[in-house]
């Protein structure tokens, strides 16, 4: 279908179904059950800029700049751009080696109920069928649909398949290529696939600068309504740039076209987005890299990933420590909040050792304690102690070690879960929000367990609710199962 008559489409579907592309209308979604019950999902950032495994997913945009070290690096190993740009590696990005069944394997081991790879960045590769770009990764590259073979597997583990586009930053994300004449982005040749690149963007924020034309909107549109209707799948991601005032009319009729379009398939589906991209109560808020203070009232979203520096692949990347992502999930959920943590697999379509050990540790935390995370909501505090979480964008890496007080709570029936963030070495807990000292809890505690172990611990309720047990050798959360009547 030409993309003339995909706008035809959009807009049928649109007058066909009962939700309209204005905010009144869209604000009449309602946030599928099953994200407010999984909680933990996988962000997959892998495309052409694994290839080089140097500095971060912006490879593409950064390279193009004299003074980067990207730029020096490419010059040293690929050549001047003139002569080998960054189109010239996609046929070395082959995925000889990726096995999405192997893939799906390892995040239904992790705990994982969802799983989103990133369909397009930036930089303009697509990973899926897409019969509106050839530069995608079945005719091109890995010579695979990406997306396709991560669902087929996905879902046969009874997990969903989610998609993200990043496509918005496109219209300028390679301008730093009109500094240099000589490069290949300059070469109309090669439009197709290097985009706009579009010059000069003064400043990314400013929700006014650089707007996009009316041709790259619609090709936008259609691209992300072509990965709706080709995958069906259950949230669709945004990155930040689509919050520019030009995309406005554009988002309202996505969402109106997804949500339709769901409707008509009988599933339950999810936009997320960041900042205000989309008016509130549209879509399910996303913040990157951090965190929220304090329990929010509709469900919300940190994505965040297992390497601090980047979201692909890089050599030497600084990674996380599991009970860091573990305290991280805790903290997120506590709030009313899921976490999308995201890998970077290598070029060749292989996990790095470091990220599946990570998933597999976060897994078998789960294994055991998933009971306090799945199908659970938020209690009436989301906790209690000395530590204290940044809020926003970017702070996850901000806030201070946890201590043996800091406690998170979630719920569900008459269970109340309290996770100890760090076990105390003499066994003995202090709960300040289940003592007769709280002016939140005034109910009878019938008995007392503490999930993975067989003995369940003596108990007192005092001004605080005391706990006495036996020590527990792990540096990983605890979670204490509080049973009320």
């Amino acid at each position: 279908m030409n993309k003339k008559d995909y706008l035809k489409q959009i807009e049928e579907v649109i007058a066909k179904g009962s939700f309209r592309d204005t905010w009144e209308s869209l604000c009449n979604m309602k946030i599928p059950q099953w994200y407010q019950n999984d909680k933990f999902g996988i962000f997959i950032h892998w495309g052409v800029y694994s290839v080089p495994a140097f500095g971060s997913e912006w490879y593409a945009r950064n390279v193009y700049r004299k003074d980067s070290k990207e730029y020096k690096f490419h010059v040293e190993h690929y050549g001047p751009l003139d002569q080998f740009g960054y189109k010239d590696l996609i046929p070395l990005f082959k995925a000889e080696m990726f096995d999405a069944e192997e893939w799906a394997e390892l995040f239904k081991e992790s705990g994982a109920r969802f799983v989103m790879p990133v369909a397009e960045h930036h930089d303009g590769f697509q990973m899926y069928d897409s019969d509106v770009c050839r530069y995608n990764a079945v005719q091109m590259g890995p010579k695979k649909d990406i997306v396709g073979m991560l669902k087929q597997a996905v879902e046969k583990r009874d997990m969903k398949l989610c998609t993200s586009s990043h496509r918005a930053e496109h219209w300028w994300f390679l301008n730093n290529a009109r500094e240099i004449p000589e490069s290949d982005v300059n070469d109309n040749t090669h439009r197709e696939f290097y985009g706009p690149a579009s010059y000069p963007t003064r400043d990314q924020d400013d929700l006014y600068d650089n707007p996009p034309n009316q041709e790259f909107l619609e090709d936008w549109l259609v691209r992300t309504c072509e990965i709706v209707d080709k995958y069906q799948p259950k949230i669709m991601f945004f990155d930040w740039w689509i919050q520019q005032v030009a995309f406005k009319p554009y988002l309202r009729k996505f969402a109106a076209y997804y949500y339709n379009r769901a409707k008509e398939w009988e599933i339950e589906v999810a936009i997320n987005a960041k900042f205000d991209a989309f008016i509130h109560g549209s879509v399910v808020k996303d913040i990157e890299r951090g965190q929220m203070a304090s329990i929010q009232p509709q469900l919300w979203q940190n994505d965040t990933s297992v390497a601090k520096n980047s979201w692909c692949y890089t050599e030497g990347n600084e990674y996380k420590e599991p009970g860091e992502v573990i305290r991280d999930l805790i903290d997120v959920v506590s709030k009313n909040g899921a976490l999308l943590l995201n890998i970077g697999p290598k070029s060749n379509g292989t996990i790095p050792e470091e990220d599946k050990k990570i998933l597999r540790i976060v897994g078998q935390w789960l294994s055991v304690n998933g009971e306090a995370i799945y199908d659970t909501t938020y209690w009436k505090v989301f906790g209690e102690g000395p530590t204290e979480v940044p809020e926003g964008h970017f702070t996850d890496t901000l806030r201070g070690e946890f201590t043996s007080e800091d406690v998170r709570y979630t719920a569900r029936a008459n269970v109340v879960y309290a996770t100890i963030m760090k076990w105390p070495e003499d066994g003995k807990i202090s709960l300040k929000e289940l003592g007769k000292g709280s002016t939140h809890f005034r109910g009878t505690i019938q008995r007392v367990e503490i999930l993975g172990q067989n003995l369940a611990p003596l108990f007192e309720i005092r001004k605080t609710l005391n706990i006495f047990a036996e020590p527990i050798d792990t540096d990983l959360p605890v979670v204490i199962k509080i049973i009320t009547e």
